[in-house]
Order: C-alpha cells, then structure tokens, then sequence
C-alpha cells in the first residue's frame, strides 16, 4: 500500500466507497498540495467526486481524521515525551462567496480559525496531528458583545482531549505546550482537578500578584540565576540564525485559582542581555539548570507548529479553496493538514534522521524517480533518506550551496509535485505493459 493507503487504513466513513473515495482524495492533493481541487483530482469524474465528498453532509470531519489520530498515538509510543503543541491561525477567504463564515482579526475580514494539537518528539519529529477545533465568530452585538462560545474553551478542551488520550500511552509522557494566550488559570484549574494527567508548559503571559502583595515575574528573577545556557535560535522570516545566551530563574509559586484556592506551579525566566525574554509556567517542578534548559529546549518547538501552519496555508494554499460553505471547508482542511503534516515530516527526518532507510518514507517507484528526474544513475541499494529528501528539493529550488544547510520545506513540497506526477507515469506504464500494450 502507498503511505496514504496506509495512515488511512482503519478509516470508516459508514460506507466503503466513501472510504476510498477519502484515500484517493489524500493521494491527489498530496501529490499536488498546491494546486485548485480540479487541478488535483486531475479529470472530470475525480474532480466531481471529491466535491461530492466535501458536500457529502453524512460525512464529519473527525471521522476522516480518526485514522490519521490512530496512527499518530502509534508513531507517540515509541517515545518518552511527546509535545502536543496547541496553536491558533486565522483562515482568510475574504472576497469568495462561502457560508458560514464569520469576522477576523478585522470585523469586514471574512473568514475561519483553525485549532489543531500537533504532536512532536523532543527532537522535533512531527508525529500528527491529534485534533482540532475549527470555528467561524458571529458578528457582534449592537453593545459590542461577540455571540457564542467563548474562544478560551478551545485550550481547555485541547487539554481534555490529550487527558481522554493518555490512557493509551502509559509509558508515554505528554507535555501541552502552547504559548501566551494559554495562560489562563482555568486550564490550569481543569488540568489540577484531573489530577495533571498532562504536563503543561506555558508562555506566561499575566504578571500575577502573589499571596505576599509582590509581582510574580519581579518574585521569580530577585534570588541568583540557575546558571547560563547558550543555544542557536534558528532563522525565520527578516531574521538570520544566531546563538542566544540567556541566565536563567526558576521558582515554584502558588497561583491563586479565584476561588480560595490555589495552583501549584513552577514559573521559569529565561533572559538575554539583548531582546530575548522567556516566562514560563509548568507543572513540573524545575531545581536546577539542567531541567531548566530541558523546559527552555521543549519551549522551543513551538516553531513546529508555526513551519505546520506555514505549509498548510502557503504550501496547499488553503485559504484559495472555493467549497461554498463552512462544513465543507472543515472535511477539506482535515486532509490538508495530514499533507501538510508528512511534508513538514519528510523535512525533519531528512534533517535529524538523514541516515534512515528512503523506503521507509517514499515507495521505490518515487525514490527513483528522483533520481531519474535529477539525470543520475539509479544506486545499487536503496538510499539513505536524506539523500532522496536532497534530490526532491533540487526539483524544487534547492540549491545545496556551501552554507545553504538543509532543504526547507517549500523545496519540499515543490519537488514533490514532480516526484509524485513522474512516480504515477511509472505506475501507469508498468500496468500498460502487463496488459501487453505498446508505451
């Protein structure tokens, strides 16, 4: 079976050929993750079915992510730690005519949000995505009031989604990691009264007042420094690579829950002399530089899930998608975030694991071609797969110059393209032969 055959293995839509209608729609919008829906699906009767699926009213959207859920608590049990990284991004479809949606950052702004729990390893694997809340605000009130839901509920059920999921990974600890909209003491209330069956990790961003009158952030950083830990912050956008060193504080504080009772947590400061400055909130209890650079470290990925939005907005250009409604979006996005997650996968392995095996991650027919699409003479043994994961990025714009480092993931996902078409016309040309037709 190909990979999407396999992640999409125990997939039950309640009818088989919806099933497979889901797992031919992976292939086609992984193979081209950049193209419109037509453009993916390739002919007329693909085109039709796929938009058949997305209107299909039967169909819920966490059903089709329920296999890809499954396979990533699989992928989580072969580590220590996983990070489970909650985020938020905004979803523009100004200007197209869908309904459901609702305002932005801007009320005229038409679009969604979307809330996935990805999970990484503490060498920054990406192992899934593990949920997601997807929503659209209504419009204001005449007081000024937003109707609905209030928005800070998304982070407290992504904690209780990841409780429920624990169980199942006895020998596995999960750390929800998110960043400074999360600091909200009634995640951490819900997270103490269900016994911390997750570690959390927070980017605080309330200077609380603590039973003594003083400030939380002043308490933390008036005694000595654990010590000093130096670390490369990588490049982004407008911003080169460069090593950061930073004296780090660590302090246990009871926080107040509002209600006569307390939160017991451990808040860390992370500060360079120049502009870089971390508080963080844990429930783990940190003594030394040692955990304290652990904290920092796992902090740290939280710019995978930035690289996953990255990919999922600018790489499969989900914001272009014209499905008409809101509902139909959803079964859309839930796909696209599966390619988006084994693109930014490919990327990460190729970097931290470059010595794996290539079949591990692409069918022989994509590995070969590209070699074939690179003009070079095919190996003897199956490669390595940083060496297949090099040659896709060359077809993308990679140009592997001394200081370039690894191939990020817009080459990837352009390569991609080309690698997954050529690996198709290989497929189709054996059948055609098998069946004694001239090529």
């Amino acid at each position: 079976m190909n990979w999407a055959a396999t992640e999409f293995e125990s997939i039950d839509l309640g009818d088989p050929r919806r099933n497979r209608r889901a797992i031919r729609l992976i292939e086609r919008l992984s193979a081209k993750p950049t193209a419109s829906i037509p453009q993916a699906c390739g002919d007329w009767a693909d085109t039709m079915g796929a938009y058949r699926f997305f209107g299909n009213e039967e169909i819920e959207w966490p059903d089709i992510l329920a296999p890809h859920i499954e396979r990533s608590v699989t992928r989580m049990a072969a580590h220590e730690v996983v990070l489970c990284i909650q985020d938020t991004t905004e979803l523009d479809f100004n200007g197209q005519e869908a309904s459901g949606l609702g305002p932005l950052s801007y009320e005229a702004q038409r679009g969604m949000y979307a809330h996935p729990t990805y999970a990484v390893s503490t060498s920054r694997e990406p192992l899934g995505v593990l949920d997601a809340w997807m929503w659209a605000r209504e419009l204001r009130d005449a007081d000024g009031s937003r109707p609905g839901l209030k928005e800070s509920l998304r982070w407290i059920e992504g904690y209780e989604r990841l409780a429920e999921m624990a169980p199942k990974l006895p020998t596995t600890r999960l750390v929800y990691l998110a960043y400074r909209e999360a600091d909200i003491m009634a995640l951490m209330v819900r997270a103490r009264d269900l016994g911390v069956p997750v570690d959390w990790l927070l980017r605080s961003k309330h200077n609380r007042t603590l039973n003594a009158g003083d400030k939380l952030w002043s308490r933390v950083t008036e005694g000595e420094s654990l010590g000093e830990i130096r670390f490369t912050l990588a490049s982004r956008q407008g911003q080169r690579a460069r090593e950061v060193v930073q004296l780090v504080w660590a302090q246990t504080v009871q926080l107040s829950d509002g209600q006569g009772g307390f939160v017991q947590a451990t808040c860390l400061v992370a500060k360079e002399t120049e502009p870089v400055e971390w508080r963080l909130l844990t429930n783990l209890e940190v003594t030394n530089l040692e955990q304290a650079a652990r904290m920092i470290d796992w902090y740290r990925s939280r710019w995978e899930i930035e690289m996953f939005f990255h990919v999922l907005k600018n790489g499969c250009r989900i914001e272009a998608l014209q499905l008409g409604c809101v509902d139909r979006i959803e079964r859309a996005l839930v796909l696209y975030m599966v390619v988006a997650w084994r693109i930014a996968r490919l990327m990460r392995l190729g970097r931290s694991c470059p010595d794996l095996d290539a079949q591990l991650m692409f069918e022989p027919d994509e590995w070969k071609a590209a070699y074939i699409l690179n003009k070079q003479k095919l190996p003897d043994k199956p490669p390595t797969l940083n060496e297949v994961v090099r040659l896709v990025a060359w077809l993308g714009g990679f140009l592997a110059r001394t200081g370039d480092g690894e191939p990020g993931v817009k080459t990837i996902w352009l390569g991609m393209q080309r690698i997954l078409d050529f690996a198709a016309g290989i497929r189709f040309s054996r059948e055609l032969q098998a069946q004694g037709t001239c090529v």
